[in-house]
């Protein structure tokens, strides 16, 4: 199963490449008054202007003193950019300060929307009967451009003011435009980001059962070379009689028959090593490393037909021969940039999967069984579920939601504690940063989680993943911002 500290790690990654690429959606800035030209002050007047035509085309009413609210045309109500610019604080900020004159495009508004009405793109627009942010962006980009741009009615108004340029008109129309592109990005980036999530939640799913397929496959590899050796030329009275012990292990047998097994591995081939690039070359050399072992000479020396000893076996294959083997790490390069950094969790499970198929006892390090689990069985292979349970299945998405939203206010508290003295805030590691603020979500957002246990899995995260000085810097940190929360009564948490 995918445990909370493999998520946290996840989560960390992605947000960290999310927060690192995206573009924010944010309304451009006034020109600062005094400091700004004739054609800056108009091209800005034209931008706010070209927003509210967005809005008002859309049918959406901006508040008391929006002047004109067109009927809603059916296919301009339901984009997606509209919505978002109308319930965007900033900008509803901005009208409610009477800032903005909301009526000045109101005498030609009717005009306007006819001639949107009558564009090819428009009929092209409201054929469609899915549309995403991009769709969306992509229309009224190409009707701002195109249409509205070169409306007479609109050029008449615009030219009423006495800031008047073409120059600074085609300003504003840019700035419109990039803002359009922009917020387009940003929701790409975010959906892509939340997918690339999900993706290595159940690449790391994939890769327990892409493990436990192992002691599978190379019990064939081993039967295909028992074979090979009989049809020798000249065969031995060894390549002839050979010891069957491995090729009839019965834990092999019983992963074989697992259904749970074959059926994942038939809908997703990826867990099947078989399918690995030179899948053959790194199964023999795997079990070349396997036959070369003291313990499968003691192995090929007990009795058949005991399930425990031959689960037994394969665990310790498994535990001290497959896992920290150079072959894996470098086959498992070769599939997926998530999977080397899944190994270490994912084998876990693997073996304790084939521990609990003979009901034998944790060994040091390992994970012990717990009242979650489910109870053991002998004889069978009995997967593990991707999660735990759906607290587990939601964790990751919630705690991304979670500093994507809140990431300034997290931001605040990291910048309170920061001693400008030792450490140049513009200059501290992302990844720290990141961390932190993923730290402080959890604090916040899941008041069953005791401190210790976020903090040291973050500390730990830093140890792994940013530089060698952010696990102490870190520890520091969120034991000081941990305390101000408590003090302001954010949250309400032991301390340790």
């Amino acid at each position: 199963m995918i445990n909370r500290s493999l998520i946290r790690i996840k989560t960390v990654q992605i947000l960290y490449s999310y927060l690192l690429t995206r573009s924010d959606f944010k309304l451009e800035p006034a020109p600062v008054p005094g400091e700004s030209s004739r054609d800056k002050r108009f091209a800005y007047s034209v931008y706010l202007d070209l927003i509210v035509l967005l809005l008002k085309l859309s049918g959406m009413p901006l508040g008391p003193g929006s002047g004109m609210v067109l009927n809603a045309d059916t296919a301009l109500a339901k984009n997606k950019v509209g919505k978002a610019l109308r319930d965007d604080a900033a900008l509803t900020g901005l009208f409610a300060t009477g800032r903005k004159d909301l009526q000045r495009l109101d005498s030609v508004l009717s005009d306007i929307l006819a001639s949107v009405q009558a564009s090819a793109a428009y009929n092209d627009y409201k054929r469609k009967r899915k549309l995403d942010m991009s769709d969306d962006v992509r229309f009224w980009s190409t009707i701002f451009a195109t249409t509205i741009a070169k409306h007479k009615g609109l050029e008449r108004v615009m030219r009423r003011d006495e800031n008047f340029s073409h120059v600074g008109f085609d300003a504003g129309m840019k700035m419109f435009l990039d803002t359009l592109a922009s917020f387009d990005d940003t929701r790409a980036t975010y959906r892509k980001a939340r997918t690339d999530l999900d993706k290595s939640l159940s690449l790391a799913y994939t890769l327990y059962h892409a493990l436990l397929m192992l002691p599978l496959r190379i019990t064939e590899v081993h039967e295909k070379r028992l074979d090979a050796n009989k049809n020798k030329y000249l065969p031995t009275p060894e390549d002839l009689n050979p010891n069957m012990r491995l090729a009839d292990n019965l834990f092999v047998k019983a992963l074989a028959d697992c259904t749970a097994l074959a059926e994942y591995v038939d809908e997703n081939p990826d867990a099947d090593p078989a399918t690995w690039r030179d899948s053959d070359i790194m199964l023999n050399r795997m079990l070349d490393s396997v036959l070369a072992t003291d313990a499968y000479k003691e192995y090929i020396e007990t009795p058949a037909g005991d399930f425990a000893t031959d689960a037994a076996f394969w665990r310790e294959m498994m535990r001290t021969v497959i896992i920290p083997g150079e072959d894996i790490a470098e086959a498992l390069e070769t599939k997926s940039v998530f999977w080397n950094d899944d190994l270490a969790i994912m084998s876990t499970f693997a073996l304790k999967t084939i521990r609990r198929s003979y009901a034998a006892p944790a060994l040091e390090g390992e994970e012990a069984d717990n009242a979650d689990d489910p109870g053991q069985v002998t004889g069978t292979i009995a997967l593990l579920p991707k999660f735990m349970n759906s607290a587990d299945e939601t964790f990751g998405a919630e705690l991304f939601e979670y500093v994507v939203q809140n990431r300034d206010t997290y931001r605040t508290y990291i910048d309170r504690f920061i001693d400008t003295k030792q450490w140049d805030t513009e200059r501290l590691a992302f990844m720290d940063i990141v961390i932190m603020q993923a730290a402080i979500a959890e604090l916040i957002n899941y008041p069953s989680i005791p401190v210790p246990v976020t903090l040291n899995e973050y500390i730990e995260i830093a140890n792994d993943y940013s530089t060698q000085r952010s696990g102490q810097f870190i520890n520091g940190m969120l034991y000081s911002i941990t305390k101000y929360l408590n003090e302001e009564g954010v949250i309400q948490k032991k301390m340790n």
